[in-house]
């Protein structure tokens, strides 16, 4: 439990740091080598996560090593000029791809996510509920599909301050604040769940497989 609690906060620390120092690189002139360092940061990352899921680890890393390295290098200045764009595609790109994925369970024939992920903490779930939880499906697809829109309005026509305000430290608290408005909904619109409380929420939420930035039963 304990130290669930410690990578949750040290990944919670992780997120506010990266979005202090994205910030400032974006109000800073002086500070485009720290927004470059940040916006290849992630896409280091997700190469060091392949390398290690791929059938021949070691062998991965060894060949996207140097090849990444000298990607970098022969790019540099390019990326410093340009961090905050690759910042904004990156993370329009995440949420977009959040978007996709929750619309594609609301096809015909797919089981909508939230519908799945509340099956799994109530168990067989009545028609009002599915319809329910479809319209939540529903619901965080529009929330994605908007954050993105919204991200590249600001950054195409707003100061690159305003811009960064709003992509570093808006966009989780306005998850937050959809979780949490959902779940003040289903209190008063389905009676009969007010047994599950919001940490219960929470906690299936973060156990379940291929947790995200969306609410979960």
């Amino acid at each position: 439990m304990k130290r669930g609690r410690l990578r949750q906060a040290l990944i919670a620390a992780s997120i506010l740091i990266y979005a202090l120092l994205a910030h400032y690189s974006n109000a800073s002139a002086g500070a485009h080598g720290l927004g470059a360092a940040l916006a290849v940061g992630p896409l280091l990352l997700a190469l060091v996560l392949a390398a290690r899921r791929s059938p021949h680890p070691l062998i991965a890393s060894l060949l996207l090593a140097p090849l990444s390295a000298v990607v970098l290098l022969l790019s540099w200045h390019r990326i410093e000029r340009n961090f905050a764009l690759m910042i904004l595609l990156q993370q329009c790109g995440a949420y977009l791809m959040l978007a996709l994925i929750f619309g594609r369970s609301l096809m015909r024939g797919e089981l909508p996510l939230c519908t799945r992920w509340a099956t799994t903490v109530h168990g067989p779930l009545s028609g009002e509920v599915q319809h329910y939880t479809r319209a939540v499906t529903a619901a965080w697809t529009v929330f994605f599909l908007c954050i993105s829109l919204l991200s590249a309005v600001l950054y195409a026509w707003a100061p690159l301050q305003v811009w960064s305000v709003f992509s570093n430290f808006l966009t989780l608290p306005l998850a937050a604040l959809m979780f949490v408005g959902e779940y003040a909904l289903r209190q008063r619109l389905l009676p009969s769940m007010r047994r599950i409380t919001l940490r219960d929420t929470a906690r299936a939420y973060f156990r379940s497989p291929g947790g995200g930035a969306a609410s979960r039963w």
